[in-house]
């Protein structure tokens, strides 16, 4: 418990199952004077409804490039932007505010008032929208842009000359991140931003002058146009862009991180809604352990101090306007509202430097059913208010910018040094972070840094762990982690490691950034009752790469060297069969491409394929295309492969991985079967999410029966283990763990649907399976024990449904051309080793008269 406090603390709404919405822990009609409310996940534990979106914007998302930078140019950069049609459906015009076709000409006409504004455009959406970042800023020659970029080097690559530098300390520019609109029904940031920019544009006053000669003001207008114009939280493909930041999936989340890289922010705001009264990170237990949470919290709480003040000097009360007054998590509520994932936007930021990152809810609904149910006036009064809010606390962290730019630098500067030279995290207290109430010992967490990660390229023969290797290793590096590649083998700690392999040397600016990515993460289960989203997520474990944690040791003399990209993976035997592992997204992505030009592919008895050395050529140009390697064989092969066409009543998530590894899919939930859906193009169904047999019309029922008595069912959690049980397919008892339980688990495979797969899982709302009939196999299993390795996963209050109880319990099952799945293998487009699980269930299902071959 905290040992003081300025206010009394607010109790933590706990609760096991699904918990309420943000939206109906608002303000509504009638309840102005109701007291603020702790906050708790947003939208239920468990994403029941069917992922609709479109093929087109899957593909933009996997192509999508997002600018890696352009030469240093003077500011202002002019920019015309052509006008985007006008689209009378966009659903900011019913609040009063701009909508998305308006931003282009808006933008437009800033850039006329004066000298001061520059626009960019950062990349598309996954709907192909455009996204604009504005620049404010003092005018700036190329020379002097060039001696900024120099100095933000510096700052981040030499930190002790960094912390010596006379010409840092008066002329580098601070920089500050304005993020709006990343939830798309969250709309009053992006006007909020555009009003500010029109008056800083135009202000003569000395405070305004002074500002912008010291700081770059970067403006991401709507991090989210797709969810701007439909009104959903999501982007076009479905995913809530604030989860997204330990993959970066979408464009739109690696169009942020480019922008976050390339201007390191000392200052961050991500705007979002709705909590009444506002609230504004920091934020309660658990903490972050792997960035620098002194100096965050120092400088988050203080800005967080005059963004409070500035949002309750606007005047609403809650008698009048039907407003709260602005509250501080970390300073007036226990828990349920942590910042200890980094897949928000401020904690990312803070592993790049960032020392001062808020999210800031702010208060009226305008939303959900308060967008479809009010009145347009009073939606409107509420926007305006929201504008206003939004506005004060933009207002208040510049104005605390100018007034404390020197600190803020300063301490952006520290977290590089200490990463830079292995120095030690220093742990919160009231000596450590002066001026914060209430710090206790549940406001710390650290952790260990290993001296050094190692992975391994691969095994030399099968190359089987190639592809994951190289992908994490991409993606270390898009992240602006150093990795480094030995020329030859050597040795480190007492162990031999291969030429070939990548080495991350923990000693380096951004060393929080590469131990978030690849530690194991810790199970915080015992520190909190509830967290507010995913609490485990280490792609050490869950990417399918081997990842050597390597605790002490010297690399001195080390032959490594830098590297800006993996080494390539492609590879295709000159004489013979060839193999091809499906251990891999990359891998199932290449034989389904094989499948689509009708390459004769076989099953092999080790769950991998074989491609006949007739179809040599097609399979280099797979190779070439998904960076995979193929091997020689003397095997033929077994049964033939054909390319499927499924049909997915899935979450967003998990409709994005089935595309990305190239299958054929069609989306579809009840109300497309009970809308006459035809069956005939399909050859495999997988359910996990809006898909209610008992909701059914008498045909539909009766067509899904008749389509799965003669093909195949992959199922996922608890709907695809009820539809299972309702058709009477595969005779298991499911039993559903704490559905607000997720993490990182260890399971035990002994399938062929899960050979080689990695002995790590990812579960979110965890299922289980017992008393198993005849025919039923097997093919995975929670690991004895403690299963759970990271992550969130109490028992519920009578003691049943946590990881006890699963220990050694199922978690994959199949039989009669059945597969079921407890775990999340496809959670968010995440835990990538984990996809071909689905994979091999899909094809197994489809292509098998009885799926207990397959073990």
């Amino acid at each position: 418990m905290r040992t003081e406090r300025s206010v009394p603390a607010r109790p933590a709404l706990i609760t096991a199952l699904a918990l309420a919405t943000a939206g109906s822990l608002l303000l509504t009609p009638g309840a102005a004077g109701a007291d603020p409310k702790p906050v708790t996940r947003e939208g239920s534990a468990v994403d029941d409804r069917a992922a609709q979106a479109p093929a087109s914007a899957t593909r933009r998302a996997l192509t999508e490039d997002v600018p890696t930078g352009t030469t240093t140019r003077a500011y202002p950069r002019r920019l015309v932007l052509s006008p985007d049609p006008e689209n009378p459906g966009d659903t900011s015009l019913k609040l009063g505010l701009t909508p998305y076709h308006a931003i282009a000409p808006k933008l437009n006409a800033l850039q006329r008032l004066g000298d001061r504004v520059s626009v960019e455009v950062t990349g598309r959406s996954a709907g192909g929208h455009r996204l604009y970042l504005v620049t404010v800023t003092a005018p700036e020659t190329t020379r002097q842009a060039r001696a900024q970029e120099r100095m933000r080097e510096l700052i981040r690559d030499a930190p002790a000359a960094a912390a010596k530098s006379r010409e840092i300390k008066r002329d580098y520019k601070a920089p500050v991140f304005v993020n709006s609109n990343i939830h798309g029904n969250e709309w009053e940031g992006t006007d909020a931003s555009l009003k500010t920019i029109e008056r800083l544009a135009t202000a003569k006053d000395a405070k305004t002058r002074d500002l912008l000669a010291h700081s770059r003001l970067y403006f991401n207008i709507t991090a989210n146009p797709d969810g701007r114009i439909a009104g959903t939280r999501a982007n076009a493909n479905g995913f809530d862009l604030n989860r997204d930041f330990v993959t970066a999936s979408q464009p739109e989340t690696r169009a942020m991180r480019q922008i976050e890289l390339g201007t390191q922010p000392a200052v961050l705001l991500d705007l979002h809604g709705y909590v009444n009264g506002t609230l504004i990170e920091p934020t309660t237990p658990p903490r972050g352990e792997n960035y620098e949470y002194d100096l965050f919290l120092k400088n988050t709480y203080a800005n967080a101090l005059g963004m409070e003040s500035a949002v309750n000097a606007l005047g609403y009360t809650p008698a009048k306007d039907g407003v709260e007054a602005a509250q501080i998590p970390f300073r007036d509520q226990e828990e349920g509202w942590d910042d200890w994932p980094p897949i928000f936007t401020p904690q990312y930021a803070a592993f790049h430097g960032t020392v001062a990152a808020h999210t800031v809810e702010i208060p009226l609904a305008v939303n959900n059913e308060e967008y479809d149910e009010l009145p347009v006036p009073e939606l409107r009064r509420r926007s305006a208010i929201n504008t206003a809010v939004a506005g004060a606390a933009i207002g208040a962290t510049l104005a605390h910018v100018r007034e404390h730019r020197g600190t803020l630098i300063t301490d952006q500067i520290e977290v590089f040094r200490r990463g830079a030279t292995g120095a030690a995290q220093v742990p919160v207290s009231e000596r450590t972070v002066p001026g914060v109430p209430g710090i206790g010992p549940e406001d710390v967490y650290t952790t260990r840094f290993p001296r050094a990660y190692v992975i391994p390229p691969g095994d030399a023969r099968s190359r089987r762990s190639a592809p994951a290797a190289a992908r994490l290793v991409d993606h270390l590096i898009a992240n602006d982690v150093r990795v480094t590649r030995a020329t030859r083998p050597f040795r480190l700690a007492g162990r031999t490691y291969p030429g070939g392999s990548y080495v991350v040397d923990m000693h380096q600016p951004k060393r929080g950034m590469a131990n978030v990515l690849l530690a194991d993460g810790r199970d915080i289960s015992g520190k909190v009752s509830v967290m507010y989203d995913i609490s485990g997520w280490s792609l050490g474990r869950l990417w399918g790469a081997t990842v050597e944690r390597v605790p002490s040791g010297s690399l001195r003399g080390a032959p490594l060297r830098a590297i800006g990209e993996a080494a390539p993976v492609a590879h295709v035997p000159a004489h013979g069969n060839l193999r091809l592992a499906l251990t891999d997204p990359r891998e199932v992505a290449a034989l389904n491409s094989l499948l689509r030009q009708g390459v004769p592919v076989r099953r092999a008895d080790d769950g991998s394929v074989v491609v006949p050395a007739s179809a040599r050529s097609a399979a280099r140009t797979a190779a070439r295309d998904h960076d995979v390697s193929f091997s020689a064989t003397r095997q033929t092969g077994t049964a033939p492969l054909h390319r499927l066409r499924v049909a997915a009543a899935v979450t967003p998530g998990e409709l994005f991985a089935l595309r990305e590894m190239d299958f054929d899919v069609t989306p579809v939930s009840t109300a497309v079967l009970n809308a006459g859906f035809d069956w005939s193009g399909t050859d495999v169904l997988f359910v996990s999410a809006g898909l209610e047999r008992a909701d059914l019309t008498a045909p539909a029922r009766q067509a899904l029966d008749t389509f799965l008595d003669g093909h195949g069912l992959v199922g996922r959690g608890a709907t695809g283990a009820a539809l299972n049980a309702d058709a009477g397919r595969l005779a298991v008892k499911p039993v559903e763990g704490n559905a607000d339980a997720n993490g990182v688990v260890k399971v035990t495979n002994t399938g062929g649907i899960t050979r080689d797969a990695p002995d790590h899982g990812f579960v979110y709302a965890p299922l289980w399976f017992t008393d198993p009939g005849p025919g039923v196999h097997v093919e995975q299993s929670y690991a004895t024990g403690n299963p759970l390795v990271s992550g969130h996963w109490r028992p519920l209050p009578g003691g049943s449904g946590g990881p006890a109880a699963a220990a050694g319990q199922a978690s994959v099952v199949s039989g009669g051309r059945t597969v079921l799945f407890g775990t999340e293998p496809l959670f968010r487009d995440h835990p990538k080793g984990e996809f071909p699980q689905v994979a091999r269930a899909l094809f197994t299902v489809a292509h098998s008269a009885s799926v207990k071959e397959s073990g």
